[in-house]
């Protein structure tokens, strides 16, 4: 069976997957709480169905306002550090409509390696380091002829260990004189204080101003996005007709948001304990690539993918975001794994790196 052709399944991919009539254990996707398949969450989540509907097809903008959107969105910026913040409908929506509102003649767009596409609005490339960024808008900020403001995007977790958790690389640049632009899909429910992500960590940058979009679905188990930043900031995205065309996310995503602040706790901490307990049971974690507190080990060896497939482990491994991307093979764990997971998945890659390192 080779690991890298898709699988098709008919259900939600937990802890595992039956392929071909054979139990395997799943050790990929983004469900890091294990949400998805949690009943104490589903059952919460269909007590708010019940009450405000399985969508609401209406522009925030409509005559009829549920108070929900506000009150998930006083706790969500409470939650981060941030002056106020607005939902959508998707992670990528977030970051469109931020790119959007920032394209224009009085800003310079630059983007760090391995920016998320949904930053995108443009057709610019990323650059390749961050000497090369770096280099690239300190030019910028010192022409005569550029009087633009420059935005920076990158990717708040890139996998590579670049940007997260100290953001070394980032400190370089001249913060105090650019928009920083960061996508913290993979980081907010998960890392941070109380789950809240990165925003707190890069306010002490001193970018003269701090945007943080996100989807809610990797860490919340939700199907929305977000938008973190000044009150001012949010006031003018929300008054756009991209933020009044689009139709907002489901109500009742909204509501389990704001009332699952229990379950979200105690999934972070299971989480953790995982982390904890595979780490201390990997005979070299030196040769899978991780970053502190979170649950995600990138290797590249195609081989080691292949050797887990063989015994019945199935990883994330695909080009992304598309087929002319690189291979990307990582290990994911998830709150909704058990020990005897864990403890599989670590003596499969202390034994393949015998052979495959």
């Amino acid at each position: 069976m080779s690991s890298s052709k898709p699988h098709f399944i008919n259900h939600f991919p937990g802890r595992e997957l039956i392929i071909d009539g054979i139990p395997h254990r799943y050790f990929g996707g983004t469900s890091y709480l294990g949400l998805q398949t949690d009943e104490t969450f589903q059952d919460l989540f269909i007590s708010n169905v019940k009450r405000y509907g399985t969508n609401y097809g209406a522009s925030r903008k409509s005559n009829i306002q549920i108070s929900i959107f506000e009150e998930a969105e006083d706790y969500l910026a409470n939650l981060v550090g941030s002056e106020a913040c607005t939902t959508l409908s998707s992670g990528y929506l977030a970051g469109q409509i931020i790119a959007q509102s920032l394209h224009s003649k009085q800003h310079q767009f630059f983007y760090a390696p391995n920016t998320h596409s949904a930053l995108y609005q443009t057709k610019t490339r990323p650059y390749t380091t961050f000497a090369a960024l770096n280099i690239a808008v300190r030019e910028h900020l010192s022409s005569k002829k550029n009087t633009s403001l420059p935005v920076v995007f990158l990717d708040a977790i890139d996998f590579s260990g670049c940007n997260y958790p100290d953001f070394e690389a980032l400190r370089t640049l001249p913060l105090n004189e650019l928009i920083l632009v960061v996508d913290d899909s993979h980081g907010i429910g998960i890392i941070g204080e109380q789950g809240g992500g990165v925003f707190k960590t890069l306010l002490s940058t001193g970018a003269k101003e701090l945007l943080v979009c996100c989807s809610l679905g990797k860490g919340y188990g939700i199907q929305a996005g977000a938008i973190f930043g000044t009150k001012q900031r949010i006031k003018e995205l929300t008054q756009t007709s991209f933020f009044g065309g689009a139709s907002p996310a489901a109500p009742a995503a909204m509501a389990t948001l704001r009332d699952a602040k229990d379950i979200y706790e105690a999934k972070r901490e299971l989480l953790k304990n995982h982390i904890a307990h595979f780490l201390s049971h990997l005979k070299k974690p030196e040769l899978l690539h991780f970053m502190a507190d979170h649950p995600a080990f990138t290797f590249s060896n195609a081989q080691l993918t292949e050797y887990l497939a063989l015994h019945h482990i199935i990883v994330t491994n695909f080009p992304y975001p598309d087929n002319n991307a690189q291979l990307m093979s990582r290990a994911v764990l998830s709150a909704h794994h058990l020990k005897e997971d864990i403890d599989e998945l670590a003596h499969r890659f202390n034994e393949a790196h015998k052979n495959y390192a």
